[in-house]
């Protein structure tokens, strides 16, 4: 699968909404994920990520094995270190947090991984992440000692993401950190995907199937869950989620 991003374009392109599960390896035991692979296989999910802000366990390759052997779907890392890079999954969003000023997060982690990334298989997606404020203290913030962006003025938003564009990054990431009490603002999306031509992701504090149609009539390419689907494995079950505009 060396064409995902290429397929992220092409849906964007013909207004296809895509829609990511993020697992948390620290938060899925074996059991737990026999009964949650059928769940994405029955949910609208077109991508999964795995990682977290601290990956604690060194059981994320056999999950991702697990992952590919059970579903179709293209395994993408979202490493919050270089110490959660895996082999055994297809890609990886290669992040740059642009909304904070922590060195080790703009270049030094990138320049840990660089090395080992040279020598997978994996296809390597350069992906701005900005961290928007949602309302509490998330473990991104914390363990990336940044701060996050404003929830009220998207303007700054925009100059990040489009700095992030510049730059040349192939997707720009909003989040409002996992577990967050409030998802981005949607004048936040609408005016970020208004300003850049690359495709737009967003995450963080969204709780509900409303939630992820809103984001996407707010202008999100794809649109990521997380907590939601950990506390309730059923998501999706009846939901009547379009992907397609």
């Amino acid at each position: 699968m060396q064409n995902i991003y290429n397929e992220i374009l092409q849906s964007k392109k013909e207004k296809k909404k895509l829609l990511a599960i993020l697992l948390d390896p620290d938060k899925i035991s074996k059991d737990s994920l026999q009964s949650i692979i059928p769940k994405i296989n029955q949910s609208p999910a077109t991508h999964i990520f795995i990682g977290g802000s601290l990956v604690l366990t060194n059981t994320i390759d056999g999950i991702i094995r697990e992952l590919k052997q059970k579903t179709t779907l293209p395994v993408l890392l979202f490493p919050g270190n270089p110490s959660q890079i895996s082999i055994e999954a297809h890609g990886i969003l290669f992040l740059t947090l642009l909304s904070g000023r922590n060195p080790d997060f703009l270049i030094e982690h990138q320049v840990k991984a660089a090395p080992i990334l040279k020598k997978t298989n994996l296809e390597i997606i350069s992906t701005g992440y900005i961290l928007i404020d949602g309302g509490n203290q998330t473990a991104v913030a914390s363990v990336s000692k940044t701060i996050p962006l404003p929830r009220h003025n998207s303007d700054i938003a925009v100059a990040t993401a489009l700095a992030g564009e510049f730059l040349g990054n192939k997707l720009v990431y909003l989040e409002a950190g996992s577990g967050a009490k409030l998802s981005v603002p949607l004048e936040t999306i609408s005016l970020v995907s208004k300003n850049i031509e690359i495709p737009l992701i967003v995450g963080g504090g969204i709780k509900d199937i409303q939630g992820i149609e809103d984001a996407y009539a707010a202008g999100a390419d794809l649109v990521v869950i997380g907590t939601a689907f950990e506390n309730d494995s059923n998501f999706f079950i009846n939901s009547n989620l379009m992907l397609h505009d």
